[in-house]
C-alpha cells in the first residue's frame, strides 16, 4: 500500500479521490453541518459561510472540495520541499486520513478555512531557508497567518511559532524579523479600517476584547478514544528515532531544518486541542502529524509491517465514520 503511493499516476489520484467522498458520504447521510461555528472574530469564515448558507449540501460539498485541493496542494508543499519524493501521493492520502478521522471533522468548520492559509504560511517559512532577500517571504508568512486568524482566531497563537521556525531557518536582523508582523497587522489595519468607514468599529472592537477576556482553556471535549488516538500517533513517532535502520531518511541541512521547524509546529498543536471544545476540531497537530508521518513513511525501507498499520488505520478510520450510521 506505501509503495503504491510512492507514486504518481492516474490511478493513484483516482483512488485519493475515492477515500475522499468514501470519509464524506456519511456526512451528507446526516447532513452534519453546524453554522454555531460563526464567531465576531473569524471574519473571513463568516464570510464563505454565508455564501453557502441556503443550501447545507452546497456547504458540504465545498467543504469536501476544499479538503480535496487541500491535499493536493500539501503533497505538493512536501515534494517542492523535498520531504518526500518527487513522483509520489503519499502526502495527499496521509493529509485525507489524519484531516478526517473522526465525523466531527468532515464539516464545514473554521480550521477547514484556516488550514489553506496554514498550508501557505508553513510553504513560504519552508522557502525562506538560505534565501538571501527574504523581505517578501517574511511579509507573506504574517500575511497568511492573519487570513488564517480571520477564519480562526486561536491561530495567533501560531505567530510565536513562526519566530521559532525562523530563528531555525533564517538568521537576521531584527528589521527582518518585524516585517511578518508588518504583514500580520496589515490584513487588520484594512477591516478595522472599513469598520471605521462604517461607524461599527467599537462593536468589532468590543468582539476581539470579549474574546481575549473570555479565553479560557478547556478539558470538555477530550474522551478517552481522542486521547488513545492521539496518543498513539505521538507515540509512533518514536519508531524513525528507536530503529534509524529501517530509514533512508533525506539528511541534507535544509531537509533537516523543516523536519525541526514541523516539530516545533506539532507541540503549539499540542497546546491549541484545549483552545477549542471538540480538540478534533483543533487541526494544528493533525497538520504537523500529516507533515512528519508523509515524510517517514516516504523514505521507510522496510514497509512489510507498515503496509499493515496503514491498512488497519484506513479500515478504522472508515469504521469511524460509517459505524455511528447503524448503532
Amino acid at each position: 500500500m506505501i509503495k503504491f503511493f510512492r507514486n504518481s499516476y492516474l490511478v493513484q489520484y483516482v483512488t485519493i479521490g475515492l477515500l475522499l467522498i468514501a470519509l464524506w458520504v456519511p456526512s451528507f447521510i446526516t447532513g452534519n453541518v453546524d453554522s454555531a461555528w460563526r464567531s465576531p472574530v473569524a471574519p473571513l469564515y463568516n464570510v464563505v459561510a454565508n455564501l453557502f448558507d441556503f443550501w447545507s449540501p452546497a456547504m458540504l460539498i465545498f467543504a469536501m472540495l476544499l479538503m480535496g485541493f487541500e491535499a493536493v496542494f500539501f503533497n505538493s508543499i512536501l515534494v517542492s520541499n523535498q520531504l518526500i519524493g518527487r513522483v509520489n501521493t503519499l502526502g495527499a492520502v496521509t493529509f485525507l486520513l489524519l484531516m478526517n478521522l473522526v465525523p466531527t471533522q468532515t464539516t464545514f468548520y473554521p480550521f477547514l478555512i484556516a488550514s489553506v492559509f496554514l498550508l501557505m504560511l508553513i510553504h513560504t517559512l519552508f522557502a525562506i531557508y538560505q534565501t538571501p532577500r527574504p523581505e517578501l517571504y517574511l511579509f507573506n508568512a504574517g500575511l497568511f497567518l492573519a487570513l488564517a486568524t480571520m477564519c480562526w482566531f486561536p491561530t495567533l497563537l501560531l505567530a510565536l511559532w513562526g519566530i521559532v521556525a525562523l530563528s531555525i531557518v533564517h538568521k537576521g536582523s531584527i528589521r527582518l524579523h518585524l516585517i511578518p508582523f508588518i504583514g500580520l497587522l496589515f490584513p487588520y489595519f484594512i477591516y478595522f479600517s472599513f469598520h471605521f468607514l462604517k461607524g461599527d468599529l467599537l462593536t468589532v472592537w468590543q468582539a476581539y476584547v470579549d474574546f481575549f477576556s473570555g479565553f479560557r482553556l478547556t478539558t470538555q471535549g477530550f474522551s478517552w478514544l481522542k486521547i488513545g488516538l492521539m496518543g498513539f500517533m505521538l507515540l509512533t513517532l518514536l519508531i524513525p528515532r528507536l530503529m534509524p535502520q529501517n530509514y533512508s531518511l533525506e539528511k541534507t541541512i535544509a531537509v533537516r531544518s523543516k523536519i525541526a521547524m514541523t516539530y516545533n509546529l506539532m507541540l503549539a498543536g499540542v497546546l491549541m486541542l484545549f483552545f477549542e471544545g471538540d480538540p478534533m476540531l483543533s487541526g494544528v497537530l493533525f497538520l504537523a502529524l500529516s507533515i512528519l508521518f508523509s515524510y517517514y513513511m516516504a523514505w521507510l525501507d522496510r514497509v512489510k509491517w507498515a503496509n499493515i498499520t496503514f491498512v488497519v488505520l484506513i479500515l478504522l478510520v472508515l469504521a469511524m465514520h460509517y459505524v455511528p450510521l447503524f448503532v
